[in-house]
């Protein structure tokens, strides 16, 4: 998770940029005050007539205090975490405003760091010019991501902003002897504010339409009379009051005297009699070739009431219905009345209750209850509702798979066995879950795997298939045995491997047909074996004592390597966030690949990043902690898979580039994640299991060149090349990383 910068600045004279930037920099180390600022005009330097102040103390859900409004142009913004505010604790908070939301201002960079034992003892002061619009303020810290706030901003000079946006709407079209518009009306809305503007406009069709967002002229051609409504809000909150007009449309002249063709179907599941359960959706379609279809309706029962058709009408109630239909053209010419009968019943089943799995791992042990050479996993479900359906399992946070007979587990090392079940009314149980370890006992060797890879589908180089990566008959997983790792000479050798792997397979019968396709085709679409394509990655962890010892581990925590998978997993009981980072070389424009897993206990989940671009960590000895040599001047590619809590998800650069969990999406905990992150000039771009998460630009892509030859620069972020690390967050978030590999680009 990202730390807060130090680092507050505006937009300064191209002349006076260097000056603003250093001067903001020294400011909230204390160093000077605000005077040290260039300035755009020719007032003298002191504080704006504007105080805009914030205050922090012990909570860290909310500021003490923050103002709500402001005026555009100069103000001083004073930000104060201090003994005097209340802060007891020593606790630092950041005041920033966020410059990557399309819905706020982005003009004001404003990051401060505050803590009562600072140089300036909690209390920093920074101008910056405001401009009309809103401004979303928050806190960076860990922990702090409901400390956060709006501040509306108006024009300056008038006040207060009370005053509504003016608006007014016009209709065009062609006319005819009546005044209606002839086959269509098209409705332009204007709205001005000369306060703090317009924020947005607003429409609705007829008398009781939703509001909808006003981009582009509204066309209306339906035949009939219309009301369209319209309103306006400015950046202050002044609603408009609501307008209307009014207008009619009228058919373009034609000589259609048919009527438009009808139909309807019923949809839902039935039962054995053809009755629907639960619920019927009648869905009606009607096409006209002369004037076009103006209205369709629909009504329920032999007697009911005309209604404008929409959408498909879904009917719930037990019985037998009617629902009749009809349609109009834009000549008026009306549609024989038509209709579908049907019969809804109940479901036969109200059965809501999962069924109850359990399972039950048998073998013999050594005295530390390892299980020797193998282990026997039973698993038994029960349902006396509608009954089990089916029950499945899965090995080691791989696919789920079909349960039949006792999984026998006989390679050696820690394994999760996680088994539920589905009754025949629909309802899953919550996945159990138990662990055991698997000793060597000069029984059944482990199996001799080309690769090691369960990632619960095939996936080759980046491309995903979505075939279950199944465990086959030599108890190697399909991903293991397609090798996409190795270093192949040709795409057409690499593709001949796969082929001959997946006739075997496919005569096994732990592939069918299509998937043999899939996988063969996702192959060609790698292009592993072709020049350029997976060549000239060099690996910086490869799972071995002697490739971790390369890297170093710089303030808290600590990682722990496993030998038995080649991968390491930070540590639950060394507190205390740090990183580990390889000070070999630093690196230009790249491509990082790795694998990495939310291993964290219970209902957590992993917190952590890969940092990239940062400079060495013991070449800034004002640093107290070197750790944050990272954080301040490198961008952290966040991992973080949690639907609460912190607002930057996985693929996020922090702080700067955020992405939801909408894009990137939740794999289950203790699955293994492929990452790659690829850095060319200043456009990074996150890749999760093939699937471009995010793209960000940083700064207009210049390469930073500090202000000094003997100082990295306070806008980092920036750098053309730095050093590779790894996050490690704190005891419970825990996370494993392996196969570490960089190609420069």
């Amino acid at each position: 998770m990202r730390h807060p910068s130090l680092l507050a600045r505006q937009r300064y004279g191209p002349a006076r940029a260097w000056l603003a930037l250093l001067g903001s920099f020294l400011m909230v180390l204390g160093l000077t005050s605000t005077a040290a600022y260039g300035r755009d005009d020719d007032r003298p330097a002191t504080a704006a007539d504007q105080v805009l102040t914030w205050t922090a103390g012990d909570p860290i859900d909310h500021y003490l205090s923050a103002p709500k409004t402001a005026v555009a142009g100069p103000a001083t913004i004073v930000f104060e975490n201090s003994a005097a505010t209340g802060n007891t604790t020593g606790m630092p908070h950041t005041l920033t405003f966020s410059v990557s939301d399309v819905e706020f201002n982005n003009d004001v960079p404003l990051n401060i760091l505050a803590n009562p034992s600072d140089s300036e003892g909690g209390k920093h002061s920074v101008e910056v010019t405001l401009s009309p619009g809103r401004y979303f303020y928050h806190c960076t810290i860990p922990g702090h991501g409901s400390m956060q706030g709006i501040l509306t901003v108006t024009e300056g000079g008038g006040g207060e902003d009370t005053t509504a946006p003016a608006t007014s709407a016009t209709v065009d079209g062609d006319r005819n002897a009546d005044g209606a518009y002839i086959g269509q009306a098209t409705v332009t809305v204007a709205a001005t504010d000369a306060d703090s503007g317009v924020d947005g406009v607003e429409y609705a069709l007829g008398a009781d339409g939703a509001w909808q967002p006003y981009t582009t002229p509204v066309v209306v051609n339906e035949v009939g009379t219309h009301t369209v409504r319209y309103r306006a809000t400015d950046k202050s909150g002044n609603v408009a009051a609501e307008k209307s007009v009014d207008f009619a449309v009228a058919a373009p002249p034609t000589d259609d005297e048919t009527a438009p063709e009808t139909s309807a179907t019923v949809s839902g599941e039935k039962d054995g009699a053809g009755a629907y359960l639960g619920m019927a959706t009648v869905t009606v379609t009607a096409s006209d070739t002369g004037s076009g279809v103006n209205t369709i309706e629909y009504a329920i029962g032999t007697a009911g009431a005309w209604q404008a058709y929409t959408a498909p009408v879904m009917v719930h109630e037990v019985g037998t219905h009617t629902v009749r239909y009809r349609a109009t053209d834009r000549s008026g010419n009306v549609a024989a009345e038509k209709s579908v009968d049907f019969t809804v019943v109940e479901p036969p089943s109200q059965d809501k209750t999962p069924p109850v799995t359990s399972v039950a791992v048998t073998g013999d042990k050594n005295s530390d209850g390892a299980f020797l050479t193998s282990a026997r996993a039973t698993v038994t479900a029960t349902d006396a509702d509608s009954g089990v359906q089916k029950t499945e399992y899965s090995l080691d946070g791989g696919p789920y798979l079909a349960y039949t007979a006792p999984v026998i587990v006989d390679r050696v090392g820690y394994h999760t066995f996680a088994h539920r079940a589905t009754d025949k009314a629909g309802n899953t149980s919550e996945a159990k879950q138990v662990s055991f370890t698997i000793a060597e006992s000069g029984g059944v060797p482990a199996p001799n795997c080309p690769e090691f890879d369960e990632r619960l589908t095939v996936i080759v180089g980046t491309v995903d298939t979505g075939v279950p990566n199944r465990l086959t008959g030599n108890r190697c997983t399909i991903n293991e045995l397609i090798e996409d790792e190795k270093d192949w000479s040709s795409h057409a050798l690499f593709l001949k491997h796969v082929d001959t792997v997946l006739d075997k397979l496919l005569t096994a019968g732990a592939i069918d047909a299509r998937e043999h396709k899939r996988i063969y085709k996702a192959a060609k679409q790698s292009g592993i074996g072709k020049p350029g394509q997976d060549e000239g990655y060099r690996k910086l962890f490869d799972g071995t004592a002697g490739s971790l010892a390369k890297w170093q581990q710089v303030g808290g925590g600590k990682f722990g390597l496993n030998a038995e998978d080649g991968s390491i997993t930070s540590s639950t009981t060394v507190a205390g966030m740090g990183m580990l980072w390889f000070p070999g070389r630093q690196y230009g424009d790249f491509s990082l690949k790795l694998q990495w897993r939310d291993d964290a206990p219970g209902t957590g989940n992993a917190n952590a990043g890969v940092f990239v671009r940062f400079p060495e960590v013991h070449d800034h000895p004002e640093e107290s902690r070197p750790e944050w040599v990272a954080i301040k001047y490198g961008h952290e590619i966040q991992i973080n898979d949690r639907p609460d809590g912190d607002m930057y998800k996985t693929g996020s650069v922090y702080g700067f580039d955020r992405v939801g969990l909408g894009g990137a999406g939740v794999t289950p905990k203790g699955t293994w994640n492929d990452y790659e992150i690829r850095v060319v000039d200043q456009h990074y771009s996150v890749y999760r299991n093939g699937v471009l998460l995010n793209e960000f630009d940083n700064n207009g892509g210049q390469a930073f060149e500090p202000p000094r030859g003997d100082d990295p620069g306070t806008d980092g972020r920036r750098f053309a090349s730095g050093h590779i690390g790894l996050q490690v967050h704190g005891t419970t978030d825990v996370v494993s990383y392996r196969d570490i590999r960089i190609k420069e680009l």
